[in-house]
């Protein structure tokens, strides 16, 4: 069985405390937490397509990045096959939120730290590669001064 395939946003931005928050959107069908994902198109390079999900499903703009953070595959049943689906994540640095887009009102959107965002995503695979930018997570600290050496 061949699997389909999907690209995804990973909406996220720092809080003013400096920790990484991540913003989920409800699916249209269960209520559940997922990421903006969509399938690619032939006429948009697979990042780009995921940037339009974002825009679409979350009401978000930003900076994508080219290369995708990672994978992650889960079984649609809407597709009636039970065939899975490999979907491609690129990072979204969230700049702009706005109040009105396509799917507001099939969709409602929260950001979340990192931990809880891995909680509320139900696919294991996305819920540990969310979990990994825990490393990215840590607030920013002022670097500690050198030790310098004083001679008595």
């Amino acid at each position: 069985m061949t699997a389909h395939r999907q690209v995804a946003a990973l909406p996220l931005r720092r809080a003013k405390g400096g920790e990484v928050k991540i913003l989920l959107v409800t699916s249209r069908n269960t209520g559940r937490w997922i990421i903006p994902k969509g399938w690619p198109s032939k006429r948009v390079k697979d990042h780009k397509a995921a940037a339009r999900e974002a825009r679409q499903e979350a009401g978000v703009k930003g900076k994508i990045r080219t290369k995708a953070f990672g994978s992650y595959r889960y079984i649609k049943p809407e597709l009636g096959d039970g065939a899975p689906i490999d979907v491609t994540v690129f990072l979204l640095s969230v700049r702009k939120q706005s109040k009105r887009w396509p799917e507001k009102a099939e969709r409602r959107r929260a950001w979340f730290d990192i931990l809880d965002a891995a909680r509320k995503i139900a696919e294991p695979e996305l819920s540990s590669l969310i979990g990994t930018l825990q490393l990215l997570g840590k607030p920013r600290r002022k670097p500690e001064p050198e030790a310098t050496e004083i001679s008595a």
